[in-house]
């Protein structure tokens, strides 16, 4: 019998249940092997990718969060090169090849090692421009999958997430890039080679309720208030927050999400130096119900995370929610600190980026 045992599990036709890796490798190698177009240059594709909302408070440059909030890009091969925007930032987004759809795609090619072709794009923008709302990371991540659509060119995944990497090493960090791929949330870290993220439990049920300022926040500007240096009272304040952040989200535990988004490294000095609305709006929110809030990426959207008083959101009775109330209240906040805006009512997605 020992032997017999012994000889089974040295065999290398079984896979056990702890060998993830190898699962899915022999997954991937399968689906290659039955696909028959996956080489085919496209003439056309249609892009989907969510808005995302980054760090969630302590998660600086880590963790992220796909909401569901779509920007559509169409981009074809065509006579002469175009640029067609309308939606969110028609107005200010460049239409020469600096677009970051443009740069996304120009990488995708460049890995292909195909030369661009002339081409004629469309992008349908529902995601607010430079609002903390992952604008720049859906350009870039849908770029890059139109591009190696159109070029006909598959990269590695399991093992290597080559899609990944090349977003995050475009935008310098996984947190927009890493939902903006795969959906959920994601938290993401540099291993010393290359990126890596793992998928976070999102408790059912979750209603994000985004202040979306009239003005517009720069990520560059953002960065220059921030010290180069960190005090260990600061270093441990996240860490903590952090941690705690991670296990309320792990065990639906949303009452304690509060004291998980709060942040010691940059939400207090983006406060200070560029949104005054910050602080009254949380402060708003957690006072009408909201179970935590926190700056959404750079800013200067402010997001609440809600749920209904009792059971889930497809259950509860109307009355028992809250996003609403929170809501009315953070447009309050925001009037009495002289910031116009609006509000949008949204959630979670499980899902990301897809090609339609």
């Amino acid at each position: 019998m020992q032997g017999r045992v012994e000889a089974t599990i040295g065999s290398n036709n079984i896979v056990y249940p702890y060998e993830h890796e190898r699962r899915m490798s022999n997954r991937i190698k399968a689906s290659l092997e039955d696909s028959e177009d996956q080489h085919i240059e496209r003439n056309k594709v249609v892009v989907r990718v969510p808005a995302t909302s980054a760090n969630l408070g302590p998660g600086f440059d880590a963790i992220g969060m796909a909401l569901d909030m779509w920007s559509e890009i169409t981009v074809e091969r065509s006579d002469k090169f175009e640029i067609v925007c309308e939606g969110e930032g028609a107005n200010d987004m460049p239409l020469d090849e600096t677009n970051l759809v443009c740069f996304g795609l120009t990488a995708a090619f460049k890995t292909a090692q195909k030369p661009v072709p002339t081409l004629k794009y469309r992008l349908v923008n529902r995601i607010p421009y430079a609002r903390g709302l992952g604008s720049s990371s859906a350009a870039i991540v849908g770029g890059l999958l139109a591009g190696l659509v159109l070029a006909g060119h598959q990269v590695p995944a399991w093992g290597s997430e080559e899609l990944l990497n090349m977003a995050a090493n475009i935008e310098g960090h996984p947190d927009n890039v890493a939902p903006a791929l795969y959906g959920g949330i994601q938290l993401g870290i540099h291993t010393g080679s290359r990126w890596m993220t793992e998928r976070v439990n999102i408790p059912p049920g979750l209603q994000c309720v985004c202040f979306i300022p009239e003005v517009i926040g720069k990520t560059s500007a953002a960065r220059g208030v921030l010290s180069d240096t960190i005090t260990r009272k600061e270093a441990v304040f996240n860490i903590g927050r952090v941690a705690w952040l991670i296990n309320a989200l792990a065990s639906n535990n949303i009452d304690q999400l509060r004291y998980g988004v709060e942040d010691a490294l940059h939400q207090p000095q983006r406060a200070a130096g560029m949104y005054p609305h910050l602080n009254p709006i949380i402060a708003a929110a957690v006072a009408a119900g909201a179970s935590a809030a926190y700056l959404s990426g750079a800013g200067p959207t402010v997001m609440a995370i809600t749920s209904g008083a009792s059971g889930d959101i497809f259950t509860q009775r109307a009355q028992e929610r809250v996003d609403t109330k929170v809501a009315e209240a953070m447009l309050a906040a925001a009037e009495q600190c002289g910031t116009k805006g609006q509000v949008f009512i949204t959630a979670p997605v499980e899902h990301g980026a897809s090609v339609v």
